[in-house]
C-alpha cells in the first residue's frame, strides 16, 4: 500500500499532469487530422508542409525554454507564498515574450524564401514550402505570448485553463483547414492561413486568461526594476534555449539528410515522426507537472516532498510510456494509413515506428529527468547531454551510415534510437547518484539570498 504522504504527492502530480497530458494528446490528435487533410493532396503537399516542421519545432522549443525559466521562478515563489514576487515574475515573462516573439518574427520572415533550398528539398516543393513557412511565421509574436502565459498559469498549479484554450485553438485550426484547403481550394496556403489564424486567436485568449488571475496580474509598477529578474530568467532560459537550439538544429540536419534520400522516404520519415508524437506526449505532460512541483517543493523547503515527487514522477512516466510504446508497436501500420494513401510511404513508416516503439520507456526516462533538472533551475547539464547526443551520436552515425554503408530509413532511425538511449542514461544516472540533492541545496541557497 502507498503511504499517505506518497498518496498525496501522487494525487498532486496527477492533478497537475493529467490536464497537460490531455491537452498534448488532444492537440496531437487534431494535428493528425491536420496532417491527414494535407496528405490527401499527395506526397508533395505533405512534404511541403512537413519540410520546415523541424524548424517550427525549434521555434516552439525556444519559446518553451523561456517558459521553463518562468515556471522555475514563479513556482518557487508560489511555494514560498511570495505574492509580490509572482506578480513581478509574471511581468518578466510578459517582457521576455514580446522581445523573443518579435526577434523570431523578423528572422523567420527574412529566411523563409531560402530555407527549403538550405534543407536540400526537392525543387518541386521549394516554393510551396517557403510560402507555408512565411505565413505561419506571421503568428510568432502571438505564439510567444501564449507560451509564456500558459507557463505562468501552470506554475501556480493551473493546468486546466491552458488545456481548454489550446484545445479550442486546435479545433479552430481544423475547421479553418477544411474550409480553406477544400471548398476554397487553397491547398498548402490554406493550411498555413488556418494555422496563422488559430495561433493568433488562441494567444489572445490565453493571455487574457492568465492576466485576469489575481496572482499573475501586474501593473506598471511591477514592470519597473526588472533587470535582476530578467538576468535570473536568462540564466535559466539561455542554456535551455541553447539545448533546444542545438537539439533542433540536429533534427533539422537530420531531416535534411533524410530529405536527400527522396520525396517518398522523406514523406515516410516526417509522417512517422508526427505519428510517434501522440505516444510520447504524455511524458512531456508529466515533465511539465514535475518541473512545477519540484519548483514548489524547493520554495517550501520540503526535502521529503521533493524526493517523493522525483521518485513518483519517474515511476509514473516510465510505466505510462511502456504502455504507449506497446500501443504504438501494435497499431503502427493502421496509424500510418490515417495520414496517407501511398502504400510505399505507409509500409516504410510502419517499419520504423514498430522499432522505435520499443524505446518509448527509455525516452520517457529522458523526458522526466530533464523535468527534474528544469524544476531545480538546472539547464546547463541537459545542454551538454543534448548537444553530444544530437551531434556526436545521431548526426555523426547517420552521416557515416549513409556515406559508407548506404543505410535505409530504418538504419537512420536506429541512430535516433541510440541518441535517445544515451540522453536518458546520461541525465538519469547523475540524478540517482546524488546530483539532485546538490542542485536542491544550491537552489535553496539562491532563493534565501
Amino acid at each position: 500500500m502507498m503511504k499517505l504522504g506518497k498518496r498525496e504527492t501522487f494525487s498532486s502530480i496527477m492533478a497537475l499532469a493529467l490536464p497537460i497530458v490531455a491537452e498534448e494528446i488532444l492537440s496531437t490528435l487534431l494535428q493528425y487530422v491536420d496532417t491527414a487533410m494535407v496528405g490527401r493532396l499527395g506526397a508533395e503537399a505533405t512534404a511541403s508542409v512537413n519540410l520546415t516542421s523541424t524548424v517550427n519545432w525549434l521555434l516552439g522549443s525556444l519559446m518553451s525554454s523561456f517558459g521553463i525559466a518562468i515556471v522555475a521562478m514563479i513556482s518557487s515563489s508560489y511555494g514560498r507564498k511570495d505574492r509580490e514576487g509572482i506578480k513581478r515574475q509574471s511581468a518578466t515573462g510578459f517582457l521576455l515574450s514580446l522581445a523573443l516573439g518579435l526577434t523570431l518574427f523578423a528572422i523567420c520572415l527574412s529566411i523563409s524564401p531560402f530555407l527549403p533550398t538550405w534543407m536540400n528539398a526537392d525543387p518541386a516543393i521549394r516554393k510551396r514550402a517557403g510560402e507555408y513557412f512565411f505565413i505561419i511565421s506571421l503568428a510568432l509574436p502571438f505564439r510567444s505570448l501564449s507560451v509564456m502565459a500558459a507557463s505562468s498559469m501552470r506554475a501556480i498549479k493551473d493546468s486546466k485553463t491552458p488545456m481548454v484554450v489550446n484545445l479550442s485553438q486546435n479545433l479552430v485550426n481544423i475547421i479553418l483547414n477544411y474550409i480553406l484547403i477544400y471548398p476554397m481550394e487553397m491547398g498548402v496556403k490554406g493550411a498555413a492561413a488556418a494555422t496563422f489564424v488559430s495561433y493568433t486567436l488562441g494567444s489572445v485568449v490565453m493571455a487574457q486568461a492568465a492576466y485576469r488571475k489575481k496572482e499573475l496580474s501586474f501593473s506598471r509598477n511591477e514592470l519597473k526594476n526588472q533587470k535582476p529578474l530578467i538576468k535570473e530568467a536568462l540564466s535559466i532560459a539561455l542554456p535551455a534555449s541553447a539545448t533546444n537550439t542545438t537539439s533542433c538544429l540536429g533534427h533539422i540536419t537530420f531531416a535534411s539528410l533524410v530529405s536527400s534520400m527522396g520525396t517518398i522516404t522523406f514523406a515516410a520519415h516526417s509522417i512517422a515522426l508526427s505519428a510517434e508524437t501522440l505516444f510520447y506526449v504524455p511524458g512531456y505532460g508529466l515533465r511539465g507537472a514535475t518541473s512545477t512541483l519540484i519548483g514548489i517543493s524547493v520554495g517550501e523547503g520540503d526535502r521529503k516532498k521533493f524526493k517523493e515527487i522525483e521518485h513518483l514522477s519517474i515511476a509514473i512516466t516510465v510505466v505510462m510510456m511502456t504502455f504507449t510504446g506497446l500501443l504504438l508497436h501494435i497499431f503502427a501500420y493502421p496509424i500510418m494509413k490515417i495520414f496517407t494513401p501511398d502504400q510505399r510511404v505507409v509500409e516504410m513508416g510502419a517499419e520504423v515506428l514498430k522499432m522505435i516503439a520499443l524505446s518509448e520507456p527509455i525516452f520517457g526516462l529522458m523526458i522526466v529527468s530533464e523535468g527534474i533538472c528544469y524544476g531545480l533551475g538546472d539547464t546547463k547539464f541537459p545542454f551538454a547531454v543534448e548537444t553530444f547526443g544530437a551531434w556526436g551520436i545521431r548526426i555523426l552515425l547517420s552521416v557515416l551510415g549513409l556515406k559508407y554503408l548506404g543505410i535505409s530509413l530504418f538504419g537512420v532511425w536506429i541512430c535516433m534510437l541510440l541518441d535517445n538511449m544515451f540522453r536518458a542514461l546520461a541525465l538519469f544516472i547523475p540524478l540517482i547518484s546524488g546530483r539532485d540533492r546538490k542542485l536542491y541545496e544550491k537552489r535553496r541557497k539562491g532563493l534565501e539570498r
